[in-house]
């Protein structure tokens, strides 16, 4: 009697890999590349501050360019963190770059807040 072959081996189904969420990643470079800008605009801010006699005057071109280009950065981390909480209700997607643009977002925007608030107290 011939001894039966063993049953051919059957690979285990292989879940597929998730993906990165596009809202999360946009979020991220939005939280970057807005940081670093802010960071840009608040050196450009002080050396306008600090190289004109008796300080920046509030109605002059510079400094109204300077506060609009302000609030557009603050609108556009408002929408990275909008993309965030986006990004983190995807289902089947990796979270990583969500989460890193959600807290990198609120944090500028909350650094900012608070930069306004000394400024404006001093």
């Amino acid at each position: 009697m011939d001894d039966p072959l063993p049953p051919p081996l059957t690979p285990a189904p292989v879940a597929p890999a998730l993906k990165h969420s596009w809202l999360g990643f946009c979020s991220f470079v939005i939280s970057l590349g807005g940081g670093f800008a802010m960071l840009l605009l608040f050196g450009v801010a002080g050396y306008l501050q600090m190289s004109t006699p008796g300080g920046m005057d509030e109605k002059s071109m510079p400094a109204i360019v300077v506060g609009l280009m302000l609030f557009a950065l603050m609108g556009a981390h408002l929408v990275g963190a909008g993309l965030a909480i986006g990004g983190l209700t995807q289902k089947d997607r990796k979270k990583v770059f969500a989460v890193l643009g959600l807290v990198f977002n609120v944090l500028v925007i909350l650094c900012t807040l608070a930069l306004m608030i000394v400024g404006n107290s001093a």
